[in-house]
């Protein structure tokens, strides 16, 4: 199971540039796309060490770690809120991803111009943040206008029907107008699942990844707690990295990277950190498999069920759903071996509602 990300950002703050690092890409930083239109799709595997020691432990044939689909938008974020947009492929790329990354500007560069004519950090993460807040507002104004008209020609119980989902939009609406992102509004029952129908962007979890330059560096974490303490919320937090930089790293094998990391003082990847922050944000846990010599990671919601999470793997696993047979990462390692574990009376039979924890080791029993 992928995730799915959107890097979103203004003209010339170096969205590319990120999404190049973060997948190893080699996509054109320079050449102008046409709004709508153009992308940059990879595929970016999440850092998973625990995956290396079932690996030391269980020597299967192959591992399998959980992968993050990335999509450069090809558009600046201003024309979010405009028809064109709206209708056209922009939105409809962004309506797919599970999350998304704003790309804010903080380095200097006097070669490539600043489409605002200055940098100010502050300023363009409100601008982007604005226009998610337009867009949104524009799919309920128009879903609320054609609410009206079925309302006209609506029997009662239809009419009634019409009149709650009116009701639930125009309080969405409300708040996007005082600048209440949907993620911060804790939707539940049928709001939730009108609400779900839109995938309206500002439901969607946002990293705010601040791309400096590498003089910036020694500054780097007083600026990112400088920007959390003014932007971060439910769901939405900023990190600072230098694009370029990890983009020039992106491209040697892991020694060297390392080497140069530790050159300018690095403690960790940004590219990791970024990828770790996404996957946490999307509120996601991690558990594993070990069927047919292998050993795979698979992402699913926080609250997911035996059942929901054997779906994830196969529909026939969650139709003929048995039982679960599973033992924690941290019990795992302590017994050694899964056959030691069961020795140990440490597996657990599990039934559909048991809900998946993070790090679970799970096999699924089922009957078609």
């Amino acid at each position: 199971m992928s995730i799915n990300i959107g890097i979103i950002g203004l003209p010339q703050s170096g969205k590319t540039t990120l999404f190049n690092a973060l997948t190893g890409g080699q996509a054109d930083t320079k050449t102008h796309v046409v709004e709508g239109i153009s992308s940059h799709v990879g595929i970016a595997r999440v850092p998973e060490p625990r995956l290396n020691v079932l690996n030391d432990m269980l020597h299967p044939r192959k591992l399998v770690p959980v992968e993050v689909k990335y999509i450069d938008v090809g558009a600046s974020v201003k024309s979010l809120a405009q028809d064109k947009g709206l209708d056209g492929e922009l939105l409809n790329q962004l309506n797919t991803v599970d999350t998304l990354i704003t790309v804010v500007r903080a380095f200097a560069d006097d070669s490539i111009p600043h489409s605002e004519g200055s940098l100010d950090v502050a300023r363009d993460i409100t601008t982007m943040n604005m226009e998610l807040v337009f867009s949104d507002l524009a799919i309920i104004e128009r879903r609320l206008q054609k609410l009206e008209e079925s309302m006209k020609a609506a029997r009662a119980p239809e009419r009634q029907a019409l009149t709650a989902e009116k009701d639930i939009l125009l309080a969405f609406k409300a708040d996007l107008e005082q600048d209440r992102p949907i993620r911060e509004l804790h939707p539940e029952g049928a709001a939730a699942r009108i609400i779900a129908n839109y995938q309206l962007l500002t439901a969607k979890p946002l990293l705010i990844v601040i791309n400096i330059g590498e003089e910036q560096l020694p500054e780097a974490s007083s600026l990112e707690e400088e920007i959390n303490a003014k932007f971060s919320g439910e769901k939405c937090r900023a990190i600072t990295l230098c694009g370029k930089l990890e983009m020039e790293l992106s491209q040697l094998d892991d020694d060297a990277a390392w080497e140069f990391r530790a050159e300018y003082g690095l403690q960790e990847s940004g590219l990791a950190r970024t990828i770790e922050i996404s996957y946490d944000l999307s509120d996601l846990v991690t558990f594993f498999t070990t069927a047919s010599n292998e050993v795979r990671a698979w992402s699913v919601k926080k609250g997911t069920t035996a059942v929901k999470a054997a779906g994830k793997i196969h529909t026939d696993m969650e139709k003929g759903f048995i039982r679960a047979e599973g033992i924690s990462f941290d019990s795992l390692v302590k017994c050694g071996s899964v056959a030691e574990a069961r020795k140990q009376g440490q597996l657990r039979l599990e039934g559909k509602d048991y809900i998946v924890q993070d790090g679970d080791v799970i096999t699924f029993l089922f009957n078609v």
